[in-house]
């Protein structure tokens, strides 16, 4: 009973943020810039004592083939803890670790994170014996989606 009130709880924080969703990808629409949204995610993600891989600036790349491209910058980041037994179930998860996610502006200069979304994640490499693994992931990246997109209480 306490797991489902649980899992109640964590499903309605998630559908409480802006989102919308392309195949294989959830998009959570941020109250901040590019940049703050990405800072605020890196830290998130370091007080969580995950790693930050890499943060590609693709604006800046495409300003230096003399392009022009909105705001974007993709943040990678993990721990082997959490990637590990995803690939132990199948190791072709591993071409979707570590995990990944997207900042950027859109059109009407609204900005969005995304990431890949933990049910295509299964479907993809046929993780469907991963349940607890998956559980993890998935709370894990609400949780920092949340964080880096939406004010806190206190702000």
């Amino acid at each position: 009973m306490r797991l489902n009130i649980q899992l109640f709880a964590f499903i309605a924080a998630f559908f409480s943020l802006p989102s919308t969703a392309l195949e294989g990808m959830v998009q959570v629409q941020s109250q901040y810039d590019v940049r703050t949204t990405t800072d605020r995610l890196i830290a998130a993600v370091r007080a969580r004592g995950l790693n930050v891989i890499s943060r590609i600036d693709h604006e800046d790349g495409a300003r230096e083939t003399g392009k022009d491209l909105r705001p974007s910058e993709l943040v990678t980041f993990g721990n082997p803890n959490m990637g590990t037994p995803l690939m132990e179930c199948s190791q072709t998860a591993g071409i979707d670790q570590p995990q990944k996610a997207l900042i950027w502006e859109d059109d009407n200069g609204k900005v969005w994170l995304g990431y890949n979304n933990p049910n295509y994640v299964v479907k993809r490499h046929r993780l469907d014996k991963c349940d607890l693994a998956l559980k993890k992931v998935e709370k894990a990246l609400v949780t920092l989606a949340k964080l880096a997109t939406q004010p806190t209480p206190q702000q």
